[in-house]
């Protein structure tokens, strides 16, 4: 059974920081896709950010993050990190990890197989 757990969430003033983390589990993955996305109250899931990891690694952002997030995934451990610098109010979001290991799809597409349970992102003016 596959695992994802998220942290790092909390309450940041706008232009500040938040480091979050995904650390999966249950079983071994040498090629996947591992995506963040965001949802706020009253509005739909959204892609934020992903990585195709196989061998080598491929990245994507959403236009309203490029610049200022940016995903990473620590060598030889399936965890990733988005670090989230110039944080605005219109980042506050439950942030959610997915992962999935069939990489024939569009990174932003919201078919991943596996989900954390999310981890609240607060950005106050």
């Amino acid at each position: 059974q596959v695992q994802l757990v998220e942290s790092g969430g909390g309450t940041v003033q706008a232009g500040g920081s938040l480091r979050l983390s995904c650390t999966a589990s249950g079983r071994a993955f040498s090629t996947y896709d591992m995506a963040w996305f965001r949802q706020a109250p009253g509005k739909e899931r959204e892609f934020v950010a992903a990585m195709r990891w196989s061998g080598g690694s491929y990245t994507d952002y959403a236009d309203s993050v490029k610049g200022r997030f940016t995903i990473s995934k620590v060598y030889a451990r399936n965890l990733v990190y988005l670090q989230m610098n110039s944080l605005k109010p219109e980042d506050t979001a439950v942030y959610y990890c997915a992962l999935r290991t069939d990489l024939g799809r569009n990174l932003r597409e919201n078919s991943y197989d596996y989900w954390g349970q999310g981890t609240q992102v607060t950005v106050s003016s």
